[in-house]
């Protein structure tokens, strides 16, 4: 199961098993509220619309899918030549989202027309994650680089509206990232490195490192390690090989509590969109859980 996202008192999981679940998280009785089998091989992401009527995920059968929730049917397929990895919705208008892929591509489609409107390609590694800044100037996307360029393609920072590369060289250490994640106010992303730590970048040209701080006492050990931001901005959350949950304070880096979750790499794990104390995460196995922190 690799990735997960709540909305209310409903979570979506995507799972290797071809499915997107909906699970009723306060139910006592029947916490698998419906399985969504629209995808014909494994589901990668799955995002919640911003309504919460429908949910959008993509996969290994190279396509995104907007399904209705409630009716448990798709409305619309968005068709690629390569394996569709990650699915974010534009953070202002929401007929649009964002998916990248196994051939290195980003692409902005837009829901109503069914096609896409920005196309960004720079070289044909994988893209891990992407993510719209808060303004939606930019994109910040990660790649599976090859180890003869892996310090200069690993981060790039994208114009929108030009399609433009505006940065290739924001990462200069020898590590992928699997996972992006923007804060929800102030100028700066945080990105997951397979160096066993967070580090943090400013959203502004020259889109620096900062050398002198990171999020560190987590694991990732090659594990595609999901992290994130609360929505207030004031934690930093992230999932480690050890089966921890690690729960960062965003401003002092420093360690506030880690919870175990499970026997095995904890692999996603994101903040309640309400209650700020509970978050919801996954093992590589596929167990789904949610947790008060």
């Amino acid at each position: 199961m690799y990735a997960i996202l709540h909305a209310a008192h409903l979570l979506a999981s995507a799972g290797m098993d071809q499915t997107v679940c909906i699970w009723n998280v306060w139910s006592r009785d029947q916490k698998k509220a419906r399985v969504l089998n629209c995808h014909h091989a494994a589901v990668k992401d799955v995002k919640w619309s911003p309504y919460g009527l429908f949910v959008l995920s993509c996969g290994y059968d190279c396509t995104s899918r907007l399904i209705d929730v409630e009716k448990g049917t798709e409305t619309q397929v968005f068709n690629e030549d390569q394996v569709v990895g990650v699915v974010k919705f534009h953070p202002d208008n929401y007929n649009l989202f964002l998916s990248g892929g196994s051939k290195g591509h980003l692409k902005i489609w837009d829901i109503r027309a069914g096609k896409v409107v920005h196309q960004y390609v720079r070289n044909p590694d994988p893209i891990l994650d992407a993510e719209f800044t808060v303004d939606a100037k930019r994109i910040i996307s990660s790649s599976d680089t090859s180890k003869s360029n892996i310090s200069e393609n690993s981060i790039m920072v994208w114009d929108v509206s030009r399609e433009i590369p505006l940065s290739n060289q924001v990462y200069g250490e020898a590590y992928t990232c699997p996972s992006i994640s923007c804060h929800p106010s102030d100028p700066k992303f945080i990105a997951q490195s397979n160096g066993n730590y967070i580090a943090i970048f400013s959203t502004k040209p020259p889109f620096g490192l900062d050398k002198y701080r990171r999020y560190g006492g987590h694991s990732v050990s090659g594990f595609p390690i999901k992290c994130n931001f609360s929505l207030d901005g004031e934690k930093v959350i992230s999932g480690s090989s050890d089966g921890y949950i690690y729960v960062y304070d965003s401003n002092t880096c420093k360690l506030i509590r880690k919870i175990k979750a499970y026997n095995e790499a904890c692999i996603d794990v994101v903040f309640h969109p309400v209650m700020s104390n509970v978050v919801a995460s996954c093992s590589w196995s596929g167990q789904v859980s949610v947790a008060v922190t």
